[in-house]
């Protein structure tokens, strides 16, 4: 059964493939793909029946004589071009195995289950995506599966393995999907019934398998649950930290460091980045980072929010002047396929905002003024560490400190909005998120005269 299953594992690669390729292209490429695939198969049958007619053909009896069922079809003199043929298909099969990883990755990746990869967007569908990060690690893992493994048998041991439990997760989402739109009970679990059947027949039949090869499938099941584990906890855990505030209980404070000549002027324009989606609102830090320590004295506050939209070539703002010259929120709401250039993109909202008199951005030094001289822009992108303040249980320690290695290999706040290194400034600032609830500490008095 495990033999005959990966033979209908085709199906889930066209699966993985329908949403790159389109619901029509596979209908009508079927019809002769399936045609192919039985002539194939029927033909391999025929052979082993003519020529191995009586023969248990395991694994030690196929390796002992030579014995390949695809192969064997060949005449000798296309055996080198059967081969080339046939590493071909393997090599495009394996397209369904890519294209799979980018989508579900980049979709981890919206749903904040996965560190932030660069994403390139080749064509105009949504669905064509490119993500090289995640193409080097499979070509990496590609190639220490193959010199760990070194026979194919093993390696159809993990592959099948992996493919049916893939089939099982499936049957359940749909089932899932299948309450959330109120259809019957009843059909739903004969849904079940009908699928957990079958593979959990195939399930049954593949475990066999597990300690020759399958046990890879786990280990590299377990490695990428890890990953979103972690990146998944570690955002519940630092939700503790995070706290937005109204902008408008900060302003005549802002407005006074703004006039207080006597703190020494930071910039000119101060642009920081903002996650808060609500215009009234913006995080903590951020006001902490103006007002707080050594504050920082700039003649216009700018907040810049990036919303993702559905469509791919969005390219929208808005503007908001929460105080007319002082203090403006900028929007951008970008598509899909829009590269986050936002250094180049805040200039040209800049632009249009001095074309239209909305802001002047002439520095206010009075030598700089004189000869109507453009103020200086510096970007501050906030960048936590994890505070050694933190009083966290064994586990969540264990957490955080892996969210902040995988943070360091990802891709980095500034380059992932295409800042310039020139004009950014990375404020770190320590996280914390389970503050030290009780210090011992006490004080010894070095004689009686002092403590008296």
């Amino acid at each position: 059964m495990g033999a005959v299953f990966l033979c209908s594992t085709g199906a889930e690669a066209l699966y993985s493939d329908l949403g790159h390729c389109g619901r029509g292209n596979i209908r009508v490429s079927w019809v002769f793909v399936k045609a192919c695939l039985l002539l194939n198969y029927f033909g391999q049958g025929a052979s082993l029946l003519k020529n191995h007619t009586g023969k248990l053909l395991n694994e030690t009896t196929r390796n002992a004589e030579g014995i390949n069922a695809f192969f064997d079809l060949l005449p000798q003199w296309f055996i080198v071009p059967g081969v080339i043929i046939a590493t071909s298909a393997a090599i495009i099969a394996s397209q369904a195995l890519i294209t799979g990883s980018f989508t579900l990755i980049n979709e981890a990746i919206r749903l904040n289950l996965w560190p932030k990869f660069r994403v390139n967007y080749p064509s105009e569908a949504k669905g064509q995506i490119y993500i090289p990060a995640i193409n080097t690690l499979l070509f990496s893992g590609c190639v220490l599966v193959v010199l760990y493994f070194r026979e194919s048998a093993r390696m159809e041991a993990a592959y099948g393995l992996a493919i049916i439990i893939t089939m099982l997760m499936t049957t359940v989402l749909f089932a899932n999907y299948l309450v959330l739109h109120r259809v019957k009970p009843f059909w739903v679990y004969f849904f079940l019934f009908y699928y957990f059947l079958g593979e959990g027949c195939f399930l049954v039949a593949l475990m066999d398998k597990f300690k020759h090869g399958g046990y890879i499938t786990l280990v590299i099941g377990s490695l990428l649950f890890c990953v979103m584990y972690v990146w998944y906890r570690a955002r519940k855990i630092k939700n503790r930290y995070v706290e937005f505030v109204r902008v408008e209980e900060y302003i005549p404070k802002m407005e006074e460091l703004s006039n207080d000549s006597s703190v020494p002027k930071y910039a000119t324009h101060l642009v920081y980045l903002t996650s808060a989606n609500n215009h009234k609102e913006i995080e903590h830090k951020i006001i902490y980072s103006i007002l707080s320590g050594k504050p920082k004295r700039a003649d216009i506050y700018w907040f810049v929010h990036v919303d993702t939209m559905d469509e791919p070539y969005t390219s929208e703002y808005s503007v908001e002047h929460i105080i007319p010259n002082d203090i403006i929120r900028v929007e951008f709401r970008l598509g899909f396929r829009v590269a986050p250039r936002i250094n180049l993109m805040f200039k040209k909202v800049v632009e249009d905002l001095v074309a239209n008199r909305e802001v002047n951005i002439t520095s206010r030094y009075e030598s700089q003024q004189r000869n109507n001289m453009v103020g200086d822009f510096q970007f501050i992108v906030l960048e936590k560490f994890l505070s050694q303040d933190n009083e966290l249980p064994f586990f969540e320690h264990i957490i955080m400190r892996l969210y902040f290695w995988i943070k360091e290999i990802s891709v980095s706040e500034e380059r992932s909005f295409g800042l310039e290194q020139s004009n950014v400034m990375v404020e770190k600032f320590p996280l914390v998120v389970a503050p030290v609830s009780k210090l011992k500490l006490k004080r010894i008095w070095e004689n009686e005269e002092d403590y008296q």
